[in-house]
């Protein structure tokens, strides 16, 4: 619930997850909050993620890691009401194929002892046995990690957004001037669209197309996503059917998923978990991931003075960084409440 902690009034650009959970994270702590957003939560990119908490396609891994032990910690509370929050904690197993570079123990996107600090806070995380590796891949990890189930989990944040005395309006912006005009303070959590809103050309897309498929019978995750690789495999088994996956195409701006790209996708899974080769498809779905080669995440005065918090550039882990991010937002805009 809300606090009188003599808040302030804040927009917040952006009604994805990074969005959401900033808004909601201020909220909570007593300031009065309203969401601007052009797409409802279940059309921003957050409700086509796969929703794995693991770090991702994301710079700078130092910030990056700390964010998502965050992250961690909160959807691992959420977890225990699943049904609620759309937050499951569940086993699986993170890989690197043969032949992609030295041995790095299986880390993701060639990270190497970059995400140390993440191996050593996610309980239990362990490397995996040959015997627990999929053919083709030649090391990785073992964790029980939250998997999250993004439709269920955004209608969940906006739950809690609006109990907290938050508001969310469906329109979009002209410019971050606009949205500062009857508030103290900016949040830009604009994702993609920070590109022009800002605005900054280094924020790019990275497409990544999934499709759906019915669980035949798939209770654990399985990523490969190899360092600089346009195709990943990964297979997340969620309430609604299991993700299969994936691509990550820099500055590919097509949402409409390709059959050609579908069927790949399937095949690189299948090889995996053979069971998955005949499973009915239920959809295809294409995200483009707010890539820039670090998280912009500072304070920044607008035209007209007011402060505007930036919070974007979250690449493809938006979901595990987000809790993370949310706090620093609340910390900066404290900050600024006590100038």
């Amino acid at each position: 619930m809300a606090s009188d902690t003599g808040g302030m009034d804040v927009t917040v650009v952006g009604g994805g997850v990074i969005g959401l959970t900033s808004a909601i994270t201020l909220a909570e702590d007593g300031h009065r909050v309203r969401v601007v957003s052009r797409d409802a939560a279940d059309r921003t990119t957050s409700a086509v993620a796969g929703g794995l908490c693991w770090p991702y396609r994301i710079r700078p891994f130092d910030r990056a890691v700390q964010w998502s032990v965050r992250s961690f910690e909160v959807l691992a509370a959420l977890a225990e009401r699943p049904r609620e929050t759309g937050a499951r904690m569940v086993t699986g197993t993170m890989t690197r194929a043969a032949g992609d570079g030295p041995d790095d123990g299986g880390a993701p996107d060639g990270a190497g002892d970059e995400l140390a600090a993440w191996y050593a806070a996610v309980p239990g995380l362990r490397r995996a046995t040959a015997a627990e590796l999929p053919e083709g891949d030649a090391a990785g990890w073992r964790a029980r990690t939250p998997l999250v189930d993004m439709p269920a989990h955004l209608r969940y944040l906006e739950r809690r957004l609006t109990a907290a005395g938050g508001t969310v309006e469906r329109h979009g912006v002209a410019s971050l001037a606009e949205a500062g005009r009857s508030a103290d303070a900016v949040v830009n959590c604009s994702g993609l669209g920070a590109r022009e809103l800002v605005p900054d050309p280094d924020v790019h897309p990275v497409q990544g197309q999934l499709v759906v498929v019915e669980n035949p019978g798939i209770e654990e995750w399985l990523v490969s996503a190899d360092a600089g690789a346009a195709d990943t495999t990964y297979v997340l088994p969620q309430p609604y059917g299991v993700v299969l996956g994936g691509t990550a195409r820099e500055n590919a701006w097509s949402r409409e998923p390709d059959p050609a790209v579908a069927e790949a996708i399937v095949a690189r899974c299948a090889r995996r978990f053979p069971e998955l080769a005949g499973a009915r498809v239920l959809a295809h779905k294409v995200g483009l991931r707010p890539a820039r080669p670090a998280v912009r995440l500072a304070v920044e005065p607008l035209p007209d003075g007011t402060p505007c918090v930036h919070n974007y550039g979250h690449g493809g882990a938006g979901v595990t960084v987000s809790w993370g991010c949310a706090d620093e937002v609340l910390r900066q805009v404290r900050t600024l409440r006590d100038l």
